[in-house]
Order: structure tokens, then sequence, then C-alpha cells
């Protein structure tokens, strides 16, 4: 326990701690019955379902982080960070692929202790009050492509980023961030295009007088849209939702198929408006930008901490390696 690990447990503890008295406090300022004020707007029976609702889900968020931060730090204090380093260094596969390993065997792990609570969720929770569709093929057919896309996306990039920082010298953490930042770019391009329909069906929007309002509404607020598309959100849930994703020629608004059954032309309008809302905000372009300088400061620090043994030591880790230190 020296001073690293001494700050990263306080701030591992004060995070939970954090996320602990949100929820309760969403807890304690639950209402059990309508305020007389939304009488005239709300059902009172939706309005006590979707109390219920939060009530479930904030307490089973509290559940499912405290056994996360529990087997983490379990794990940490056991030494399982030197010992899975000391089983994936004994088969001698060198430093990148023993990386890769090290990193993917984590993951797995991470992913193996998510997966009960995951099922728990849709299968229990979503299916108590209404919403699920999901089958159970449905459900592990998207774990097998969320799985293989991390493996061919994600493998190649810390492939790289390994090297950059085992044989590139004092930057390595710039070429990292060029790396990460030039997928993250593509992947805006081809996320709505190739990866998405993996998971979902999207068709333009039919014709008729949704999609003139639609067309209409884009026009009167100088929002160039080429598409509407709708996603059979239906397959997982008979939830309603909405989102905007991509940019340039791969700009799109998605509507739900179940949002379209359930509002009227006005309702999805305003749906629609908040959506061109963040185009208008420049508000993909400003995560991006974000999440680009995040990366870099990572990588700075990264770079400053893998020559610090005290990091190390911290986890119990007797010989220091980029994937470790990552």
């Amino acid at each position: 326990m020296n001073a690293y690990a001494i700050v990263i447990l306080a701030a591992l503890v004060a995070e939970y701690v954090l996320n602990v008295v949100s929820d309760l406090l969403t807890l304690r300022h639950l209402r059990p019955t309508l305020p007389g004020e939304f009488r005239d707007t709300f059902d009172e029976e939706e309005y006590e379902r979707a109390q219920a609702y939060t009530r479930t889900r904030t307490r089973f968020g509290l559940l499912s982080s405290t056994v996360g931060l529990a087997v983490l730090l379990a794990f940490w204090f056991a030494g399982g960070f030197e010992g899975l380093d000391t089983l994936v260094r004994g088969w001698g596969l060198g430093p990148i692929i023993t990386g890769l390993l090290y990193i993917g065997l984590l993951v797995l792990g991470r992913g193996a202790l998510s997966l009960p609570f995951s099922v728990y969720s849709t299968f229990v929770i979503e299916e108590r009050f209404g919403f699920n569709e999901t089958t159970p093929a449905t459900f592990a057919l998207d774990l097998a492509k969320s799985l293989g896309l991390g493996v061919a996306i994600g493998g190649p990039l810390l492939a790289a980023l390994l090297w950059f920082f085992g044989a590139t010298g004092p930057y390595g953490w710039v070429y990292a961030w060029i790396a990460v930042t030039a997928v993250m770019l593509l992947l805006q391009f081809f996320a709505p295009r190739y990866l998405m329909p993996l998971f979902n069906d999207f068709e333009p929007l039919a014709e008729g007088t949704l999609r003139e309002a639609i067309f209409d509404y884009a026009d009167s607020v100088d929002f160039p849209v080429d598409e509407v598309y709708v996603m059979d959100g239906s397959r997982r849930s008979n939830k309603a939702n909405a989102f905007f994703t991509g940019f340039g020629a791969n700009r799109r608004i998605v509507l739900f198929d179940t949002l379209v059954e359930q509002l009227d032309v006005d309702e999805l309008l305003t749906v629609v408006a908040h959506e061109m809302g963040h185009y208008k905000l420049h508000h993909i372009p400003q995560r991006i930008a974000i999440s680009v300088l995040q990366t870099g400061v990572l990588f700075l620090l990264l770079s400053v901490f893998l020559q610090v043994e005290g990091l190390f030591q911290a986890f119990y880790v007797d010989q220091p390696a980029v994937y470790t230190g990552l």
C-alpha cells in the first residue's frame, strides 16, 4: 500500500460513494403518487409504474456496482494482476501477444462478471415491467457480435498501442494518440453504414404525412438531411427512442419503430427537433474533440507513469510492462 495505491484506492472508493449518494437521493425523492398539477397530463397508473421501475433499476444498479467494486478490490489485493501476468508471461509469446492476452483475459473476466447482471436486467427486470422483447437467441447473438467486433477492431488497435509505447521511444504516446484518433474518426463514418446494421435493420421512413412533416420542418430550420431512418428497436424492447449519429454524408436521424407507432406526427416532430438540436449545437464534433483531448492526456500520463515502478508495485506487479501499465 504505497502512495500510488492509496490514491487509486481513494479515487475508486470516492467514485463509488458519490454514485451511491446520488442513487440514494434519487430513491429518496421518488414519490408514489402523481403530483396534483400533472393529473391532466399523465396517467396515474403509468406514473406509479415509472416510479417503481426507476426504484427497481436504481437498487439493481447499486447492487451491481457494489459487487463490481468488491470483486475488483479482491482481485487487486489477492495479487490477481501479478498472477495473471505470471501466467501469460510463462507462455513465452512475446510482449505484444502477451499484452493482448493479458488485457483480453481481463476484459473477458469483466464481461463474465457483468453477464449475470445483464441477463437478470433483460429477462427479469425488463420483462417484469413489460419492456423486454429480446429473445435468448438475440441476446446471445448480440453478445457474440460485440465480442467479434471487439476482437476485430480493438485487437489490432491495442497491438498498435503496445508497439508504439514499446518501440518508438518517448514520443510513443503521440503516435498512439494519432492512431486512436484516426480510428475514432473512421468509426464515425463506418459505424452508421456498416456496424450498426449488424445489430438492427434500418429502413428509410416511408412516404406519407410524417415524412413530409419532418422534411418540411428540416427545411424551416435549415437542417441538411438526406434521409430519416426507422430502426427495428422492437426487436429488443418496446421502449421508444431516437438518436442522431455521424456527420457529413453519413449523418442520419434514426427513429425507433416503437416511437413511430406510439406518437402522433406533432409529438414525433418534437423528438426530431431535439435530435436536430444536437446538430445545430455541434454536439457530436464537440464530443469527438473532448474524447480526442482526453485520449491524448491519458496517453501522456501513461508515458510518464510507465517509468514509475511505484505504480506497478501498488498492484503487486513485479515486472513492469506496457500492457500492465495500461
